[in-house]
């Protein structure tokens, strides 16, 4: 036998072997995914056998109540919704306002290099840091209280990092010749910004900020340190009835929907546990349609763009 028959049986059974653990590595990572997504059928099934049969109008418009069977989140969906009005308000004009600077305007330097890693770092610290960094910032030190304003700012920096670095990557997607097309038609780096690279880049951007403030939403820890209530039975004042003005809202007591789950999961009483399988139903619900909204966003507007 020659050396290269023994040469070619030998690679024979090297990838022999390299198919073998390929098809090990694929199996064990079949069994870790249906482990997963098993799990997760499994929590959300018992939620809905839980939770669904709780739901109707009456429970979207009570207050909470110390009897179960009376309670409902009309003030924490209605907190959840203006919180995250404040939050998108504050985050969404503000990242990408510092994303275009950052990859059209700045110089790249040593100082926008520790900008960008230190924007990248906030992307990944706890949440629970947003919430002493906000108790001290806007509760104690700007005075703005327990409020809704404090809490859609502390939401606003959780997301600023998210929005950032998302509506940075759909900037970098353009290609390059699009930029200089516009330059040698005389365009200024404003009009190349608003006309050009805005709208192909919106369906990225539209993609960051809705995932962003999904995860907003959910938040609990920062918004118990900055001192939510757990039990609320009024609204914020709506603007110009009984004399309110047209931002008092802002500064009003708030409750939002995870910690009104928080404090039903925290009592013995099994009628509570229902009411919290329900409101959790509710942000699991409203979670996944916001998600499902950016992929939506994204094909369309994807579908009719002409580079």
């Amino acid at each position: 036998m020659s050396s290269l028959t023994v040469r070619a049986q030998e690679l024979r059974k090297i990838i022999k072997s390299h198919k073998r653990w390929d098809a090990i590595f694929g199996l064990l990572g079949l069994l870790s995914m249906s482990l997963a997504i098993l799990t997760l059928v499994a929590l959300f099934s018992q939620m809905i056998i839980d939770g669904a049969p709780r739901l109707s109008l009456d429970f979207f418009t009570s207050f909470p109540s110390r009897r179960a069977g009376q309670a409902g989140i009309l003030s924490a969906w209605v907190g959840s919704f203006l919180v995250m009005l404040v939050t998108a308000l504050f985050a969404i004009p503000v990242g990408i306002a510092s994303a275009i600077y950052l990859e059209e305007y700045a110089r790249k330097n040593w100082f926008t290099d520790i900008i960008e890693i230190n924007i990248s770092n906030l992307a990944g610290v706890p949440s629970i840091v947003y919430g002493l960094l906000a108790l001290g910032l806007f509760v104690y030190a700007f005075g703005l209280g327990q409020s809704i304003l404090s809490a859609g700012l502390t939401l606003g920096l959780l997301i600023l990092p998210i929005i950032i670095v998302t509506t940075r990557e759909a900037l970098r997607s353009i290609p390059q010749v699009i930029r200089e097309g516009a330059y040698a038609c005389g365009a200024t780096k404003w009009q190349v910004v608003s006309d050009h690279l805005l709208p192909y880049s919106t369906p990225g951007i539209l993609t960051g900020v809705i995932i962003g403030l999904s995860r907003a939403i959910g938040e609990t820890a920062p918004i118990i340190t900055i001192g939510a209530l757990t039990f609320i039975a009024f609204l914020p004042p709506v603007p110009f009835v009984e004399g309110a003005g047209l931002l008092d809202w802002l500064f009003s007591p708030f409750t939002v929907m995870p910690i009104q789950i928080f404090n039903w999961t925290s009592r013995p009483n099994p009628e509570f546990q229902v009411n919290a399988a329900a409101a959790s139903l509710v942000l699991v619900v409203l979670t996944l349609g916001m998600n499902a909204l950016a992929i939506w966003l994204r094909y369309r507007l994807r579908k009719n763009i002409k580079w």
